[in-house]
């Protein structure tokens, strides 16, 4: 029976995913280890969060401008491989579709079958067929920055406001513990999600992201208490 449905594969989240997930761990580990540091620094809890929401807004704005400059260099040199291929195409047709017949020679085709396959992928988009089997382009792992920029943007925010919900309902004396401890609790459970939208296993995921925001809310920790020992 012919099937009616696309797939759905894993890769095909790997644009959002990727931005998504970075964003997320970055707004609720940098923010919390924030929160952790200012506070263990004797300061007072008003001053914790306006340091936390300086950081949120900083870190937002940050991401996204990594990120878009990041995946727009990304887009530049794909355009420009495009470009040169299309050069290639133009001047010496026969070379490259010798070139794609090889590829798929390569990849277990017979030398004839390849050949005629890659006439026809050549007959029917020359371009499309020299980007994705020679340059390992496709629209699935294509650069978008808007949309890289947006997701990790909006995830930071989203990952920050959680740890600084909790510092602002709990007493400034307990602060660390609690912050600490719900954000390792949001972090868990933000690599079980993010593994198992990748395929992943789900508790190998939870531990990653969960070992190094304790490792680095533990060093802000400790550099906040020394300063304010110092101060």
């Amino acid at each position: 029976m012919q099937k009616t449905n696309e797939e759905s594969h894993y890769s095909q989240r790997i644009g959002w995913l990727r931005a998504a997930v970075l964003g997320a761990n970055d707004g609720i580990v940098s923010t919390a280890s924030l929160l952790v540091g200012v506070a263990a620094a004797q300061a007072a809890q008003s001053d914790v969060l306006i340091a936390g929401v300086a950081g949120l807004v900083a870190g937002a704005m940050s991401m996204a401008a990594g990120e878009f400059v990041s995946v727009s260099s990304q887009s530049d040199t794909e355009k420009a491989d495009l470009k040169r291929e299309q050069i290639e195409l133009d001047n010496d047709v026969e070379s490259e579709h010798l070139e794609l017949a090889n590829i798929y020679i390569q990849r277990g085709l017979e030398p004839s079958l390849a050949r005629q396959v890659a006439q026809q992928l050549m007959e029917h988009d020359a371009l499309g067929a020299h980007a994705r089997d020679e340059l390992g382009m496709s629209e699935i792992h294509g650069a978008r920055p808007l949309q890289a920029a947006f997701a990790s943007a909006a995830t930071f925010a989203i990952g920050a406001i959680m740890p600084l919900i909790a510092a602002a309902i709990v007493p400034v004396s307990n602060l660390i513990v609690v912050v600490s401890v719900s954000s390792l609790f949001f972090l868990a459970i933000l690599g079980g999600l993010a593994a198992k939208a990748g395929g992943a296993g789900i508790a190998k995921g939870s531990f990653r992201v969960t070992f190094w925001g304790a490792l680095a809310m533990g060093l802000t920790a400790l550099v906040g208490s020394l300063f304010g020992t110092l101060v």
